[in-house]
């Protein structure tokens, strides 16, 4: 018998196959994973072109959809990316070091014991970042918010009198949600880049949902049908792409002034 985990409640199933919904959050099939012990996150040390990061609880649904079409556009233009689901890897609460003392607070982080501190190497060490998210209460998820404040250590070092590694770097934005929503969500999500150096490719992020008088069971099939969010997630890829490549990291890096509170 094999065990399976849905990786958004934690349920545990035994058998050959993932059960078709978990009986404790109504998670799809998609959202188990076989239940073995894993390894700590790690860097190779290879270079990244583009981090793709799902910020949603659910890996299988709605906002897979647009980093699926967003991979596949990557894949076209043979870009290097690495792309991840943060509900499955171990991203623990920001530790607020900074509270204490300003260089209690640097990079590599003080929390050396999830999968964030290799998710530092891969975005110090990538070009551009394309993250999605659902909106949840208008504004983005809990688990994409624990992963950008774990991204404070970054953010710090000028503070220190450091450099930082990721002024000029690029960004673009996902959201699985209506307009009102989406606008916010996606805005609140840049404050955390642009306070590391990150630019906004032009129409950098786009948004789109099914609509509250559609049964929520139709979505996922209306997301993957879609034209035009097909064709505006490949548009904000292709944005994120053709800025990257005016390497505005090499050229702004040492010239930028660091600004913040």
């Amino acid at each position: 018998m094999k065990e399976w985990k849905c990786v958004i409640c934690g349920y545990i199933h035994k058998g050959n196959n993932p059960p078709n919904e978990c009986p404790q959050c109504s998670g799809s099939s998609k959202e188990f994973v076989r239940n073995i012990k894993k390894q700590r996150l790690r860097y190779n040390k290879e270079k990244i072109d583009v981090l793709l990061i799902n910020g949603s609880s659910h890996r299988g649904h709605n906002t897979k959809v647009l980093m699926d079409i967003a991979e596949s556009e990557l894949k076209r233009r043979k870009i290097k990316y690495r792309r991840f689901n943060l509900n499955e890897l171990d991203v623990q609460h920001c530790w607020c070091c900074y509270s204490m003392r300003d260089n209690a607070c640097t990079y590599p982080c003080r929390n050396q014991l999830d999968d964030a501190p290799a998710l530092h190497e891969m975005i110090i060490n990538s070009k551009a970042v394309i993250v999605a998210s659902p909106i949840n209460w208008n504004n983005m998820s809990a688990r994409l918010k624990d992963f950008l404040d774990r991204l404070t250590c970054i953010q710090n070092l000028p503070l220190l009198g450091k450099e930082c590694p990721t002024a000029g770097k690029i960004l673009g934005i996902l959201i699985n949600g209506h307009e009102d929503g989406a606008l916010k969500t996606a805005m609140d999500i840049f404050v955390y880049f642009q306070q590391m150096g990150y630019i906004l490719a032009p129409y950098g992020f786009a948004y789109k949902t099914h609509g509250a008088e559609n049964n929520a069971g139709t979505d996922n099939k209306y997301f993957k049908v879609n034209k035009k969010i097909i064709k505006d997630v490949k548009g904000v890829v292709n944005n994120v792409i053709e800025t990257m490549n005016l390497k505005a990291e090499e050229k702004l890096r040492k010239k930028v002034a660091f600004v913040c509170e």
